[in-house]
């Protein structure tokens, strides 16, 4: 499976970082200098999480933590004991 979150669709992104060298202007030098790039990755922040689907169910998906804080993810019941049963809800 992809390092994608289901709900926002965060996956991961690609980037540099830079090798210096020299001293900054501001602390009296003359400028840095690039000596260097490499390639890195920022991974997103994803949780494997039960999940109740829109249906119904519920599945485990991969969702970013900025999912779960905004409130995307819906969580289930943790105790069987809160769901009523369906003659007991009739009455």
């Amino acid at each position: 499976m992809p390092r994608v979150c289901e709900f926002t669709g965060r996956r991961t992104g690609t980037g540099f970082t830079y090798t210096l060298r020299g001293k900054k202007k501001y602390l009296g030098g003359v400028g840095t200098k690039i000596t260097g790039k490499t390639k890195r990755k920022f991974k997103p922040n994803l949780q494997n999480v039960n999940c109740v689907m829109e249906d119904g169910s519920v599945r485990k998906v991969k969702a970013s933590a900025k999912a779960i804080r905004m409130g995307l993810v819906v969580k289930p019941l943790k105790r069987k004991y809160a769901y009523k049963p369906e003659e007991a809800a009739a009455e």
